[in-house]
């Protein structure tokens, strides 16, 4: 297909792309094969550009592309298929990205499992968003930088050599020496790398795990504008920049919600932040506790994203390791942790928290009080000394508006930090943009969290700035009309089934302001042998996911989110949130999220017949 074919296609498809493709964060289960992804999605996708039906109704029947928008999605799909048509390469060895720093960050940590050398080769400055000092300092990445024209003719390289250019163009780069990647910089919209030849393409899964896990693809109001540059239809790929008042009243509204003081950070995604958070963690302990070991404490069936990023973390830097936190089904989180601080103490290691209140999907809060005494306690290590203080970093998705950093609150005894997805309440599902807030005692750990953020390029876009400042003013509220038709359902279905399990949070804990719009529900079960009873429970859990979204399309949604603007999403977190999560601790359960603006009576219609059915 020549330059031509590929613009005229493009009109064609950005003239009648279904508006979700702009504003949708999650995918449907029910149409998403997670082994096939962008394969599925790129291959329909071919076949409809081929018959010359590229329309609105053709577009619309395409199966959901990757997952989120951190991995990808339909725009960033065509936008790469696109690229590799004009260069002639496979479309799976094109990847686009939010960041900058990430597609050059994900070869490196490729090349440090392979123990292999990488030669950076750049022909304008990068040093404004590369840095070089701490990338090899604090992640463990070795590699060669090399400035170079590209007509220069440089000698083979015994490793891996990605070129960096900043040129406004989707072209691979014409170069007299030879090359194994190609990152093009895009100012704010981000980047592509180009994966060059067969000999490279087992870099491509793990590139795309980076972008799945420690950022995001780039974003679909990004790739909108990069299609309309290839298209033709604009002279120059260029995004809006930051809005400062726009961002100064995100910031507002986040402190005003979590009652900190502290500079909050956003970032393009819940899982950036964390990354964030991660690494400006270790920066802080290599330089303060020097030779020691930096142990991450995870629940181990917690989201998967989480769980799957600590443990990335840790398999690239020997002094970090992951401790297991159990702290759901029938594991108490304050006897967990003060068994294992005890032992970390012992070792005189560095101990981080990394947990979810309420816990998912089991929606379980541990006694407050009790935590505060355990995480408070004075502990020493073997010679006698006064062990290292923990931090404390809660994921609060499931209820950002609770206040747990101020003074007073539980999480103030030690230093705390608190972060959020934005996909979810805060945005109400229309961006992944997370954020995060220090307590007074982890106030001096943000620079460092903000000086990782920035290096891996993963800053909230001047887009999701927007979105946060028009949703989060009313975020409080929605949480809390969410819950009323939340418990309103959790009170019906306990009634119409009562041999059902609902985890869901006690009217007590709600008082105290725990208000989640999410529940998991254990449906009862039959069969003669274990492994008969969970295969009962596992097609019941189906039926009733395919019964809710077939009977009420317009609101019920096979789907991983919550906080969304409107409907009920229903989930099996076992196949879904933690889909990296090892096979025993995942959970084989129903996990419903209900908004603030639902058919509720229609629901509760169609839940009582598929109860009375059983």
């Amino acid at each position: 297909m020549n330059r031509a074919q590929i613009q005229q296609n493009l009109q064609a498809i950005l003239k009648n792309m279904p508006a979700d493709w702009l504003n949708l964060t999650t995918h449907r289960l029910d149409i998403y094969e997670e082994s096939l992804a962008k394969t599925q999605f790129l291959e329909h996708f071919k076949n409809l550009v081929e018959s010359g039906k590229v329309n609105l109704e053709g577009l619309k029947q395409l199966p959901t592309a990757y997952d989120y928008i951190r991995l990808g999605h339909p725009l960033s799909s065509v936008l790469e298929w696109a690229i590799a048509e004009l260069n002639n390469l496979p479309f799976d060895q094109v990847i686009s990205f939010s960041s900058k720093t990430a597609p050059i960050l994900a070869v490196l940590r490729k090349n440090l499992f392979l123990h292999k050398k990488t030669q950076i080769v750049y022909s304008e400055d990068i040093s404004d968003f590369f840095g070089a000092e701490l990338i090899r300092e604090v992640y463990g990445y070795e590699f060669e930088l090399l400035k170079a024209s590209s007509n220069e003719s440089l000698p083979d390289y015994e490793g891996s050599r990605i070129f960096v250019s900043s040129a406004n163009s989707f072209d691979q780069p014409k170069l007299s020496f030879s090359i194994d990647f190609a990152v093009s910089i895009h100012g704010d919209l981000g980047s592509v790398i180009q994966v060059i030849g067969a000999k490279n393409a087992s870099y491509i899964s793990e590139i795309q795990h980076v972008r799945r896990r420690e950022t995001i693809a780039m974003t679909p109001a990004n790739c909108f504008t990069a299609l309309e540059y290839l298209a033709g239809n604009s002279s120059s790929p260029e995004s809006p920049s930051r809005d400062p008042k726009t961002k100064d009243s995100v910031l507002e509204s986040i402190a005003n919600i979590t009652g900190t003081d502290s500079k909050p950070l956003v970032a393009s995604s819940g899982l950036s932040i964390q990354y964030a958070i991660m690494m400006g963690l270790v920066h802080d302990a290599m330089e303060k506790h020097p030779g020691k070991e930096i142990k991450f404490i995870v629940p181990p069936n917690c989201y998967g994203g989480t769980n799957d990023q600590a443990r990335r973390v840790a398999a690239c830097l020997d002094q970090v390791e992951i401790v297991d936190l159990p702290v759901d089904a029938g594991n108490n989180m304050n006897q967990s942790l003060e068994r294992i601080l005890g032992e970390l103490a012992q070792k005189d290691a560095i101990p981080y928290i990394i947990a979810e209140i309420p816990t998912n999907p089991r929606v379980e809060v541990p006694d407050l009080q009790r935590l505060k005494q355990v995480l408070s306690a004075s502990r020493q290590t073997e010679n006698g000394e006064t062990a290292i203080e923990p931090v404390f970093i809660l994921d609060q998705t499931f209820c950002p508006n609770v206040q747990f950093l101020p003074e007073g609150e539980t999480l103030s005894v030690i230093p705390a930090i608190s972060y959020a997805s934005g996909s979810k309440f805060p945005s109400g599902g229309e961006c992944t943009a997370g954020y995060c807030v220090a307590n007074l005692k982890a106030e001096n750990l943000m620079d460092k969290i903000a000086l990782h953020l920035a290096l891996c390029d993963n800053e909230a876009t001047a887009q999701q700035y927007e979105i946060l400042a028009r949703q989060l003013p009313s975020m409080n509220q929605r949480i809390q009309d969410a819950y009323v038709n939340t418990r309103d359902f959790v009170n019906f279905i306990q009634d119409q089934l009562p041999s059902a399990k609902i985890n869901f949070v006690s009217e007590e804990l709600a008082e105290r302001g725990f208000t989640p719009s999410v529940f998991s529900l254990d449906l009862p079960t039959k069969g003669d042998t274990e492994e008969e009873r969970e295969a009962y429970k596992r097609a019941l859990n189906l039926k009733l996911i395919n019964k809710m979204i077939t009977e009420i399309p317009d609101e019920s949604k096979f789907c991983v989110s919550y906080g969304q603007l409107k409907g009920c999403y229903w989930t099996v977190p076992a196949t879904s949130t933690q889909g990296t999560t090892k096979e025993g601790d995942k959970d084989y359960i129903v996990r419903a999220s209900v908004s603030h603006n639902i058919d509720l009576e229609r629901h509760k219609e169609v839940f009582k017949d598929f109860a009375e059915k059983l």
